[in-house]
């Protein structure tokens, strides 16, 4: 099926600005998406997008997916000219959408992500999806209620094996109804997400952000902590910016950790 998008939209900035770690690149042109228990390929054409599945699945998973009923392009216009970084990060970043994402998988993703690369954070959901998932998806809670210590190790799990066996303990056991989150206010759903064992104040922003799309938080790790004390003197610049504090961070998280980095190892050459 072809489908048109005209709002900002690029692929492969989607896949490389932190917030998901199982989207990838197939081909030249073409992507691989996977939530829940659904897959889907785009390719990207001159005059639009081939997708692999029917328009119904399109409908009813992958336009709210990709969030497509929000203007970023509007978005980023409404950055105020006096913040001449965001200014610049945003236009770097142009095409990113927080993506809605299945919530278990990504509990259980960014509390593995804790002091990881990115290529190493998918290295370990990959191992993981090997042993406990079925037909290449993310695991239910079920389908890991009978992991071992041993066998979330040789996923490189390291010291994250104990948190990511009780929250999936958690979760099996209803203890945590994640969908039931949902309800909650920011506020409130952060602090849920910080009860489960090694989830701080980082990881519980993550899943709100990409799992609730809560787009008024905005995650702090070792990227956005620098650009706050090096571009806003110590002070924090999310408040400004309300309900779209989540997407202006991904817009700074992409700058910093590929456009700045891409350029820094450039310059070594």
């Amino acid at each position: 099926m072809k489908i048109t998008i005209t709002d900002d939209f690029d692929l492969d900035k989607i896949i490389n600005s932190g917030q998901c770690f199982r989207a990838k690149k197939i081909g030249d042109d073409t992507y691989r998406f996977v939530t829940g228990d659904k897959t889907l390929e785009m390719t990207v054409e001159p005059s639009g997008y081939l997708v692999s599945c029917t328009k119904k699945e399109w409908d009813t998973v992958w336009h709210d997916y990709f969030d497509l009923d929000t203007d970023y392009c509007a978005i980023r216009n409404s950055i105020p000219e006096d913040d001449d970084f965001l200014k610049i990060a945003a236009a770097a970043g142009a095409g990113i959408r927080i993506l809605r994402q299945d919530r278990f998988e990504m509990l259980i993703s960014f509390i593995i992500s804790q002091r990881k690369s990115i290529p190493a954070i998918r290295t370990s959901v990959e191992r993981i999806v090997s042993l406990y998932g079925r037909d290449g998806f993310f695991p239910t809670p079920a389908a890991m209620a009978a992991a071992t210590s041993e066998e979330l190790t040789s996923c490189g799990l390291g010291y994250r094996v104990p948190y990511v066996l009780s929250a999936v303990r958690r979760v099996y056991e209803h203890e945590v109804d994640l969908d039931a989150l949902d309800a909650l206010s920011d506020e409130e759903l952060v602090n849920e997400l910080k009860s489960f064992a090694g989830v701080g104040d980082k990881v519980a922003n993550c899943v709100a952000l990409f799992a609730y799309h809560r787009c008024a938080l905005a995650p702090v790790d070792t990227w956005i902590a620098r650009v706050i004390k090096e571009q806003y003197c110590g002070t924090n610049p999310f408040p400004r910016y309300g309900e779209y504090a989540g997407i202006m961070q991904q817009y700074m998280f992409y700058y910093m950790s590929v456009i700045q980095r891409s350029n820094k190892l450039t310059d070594t050459f």
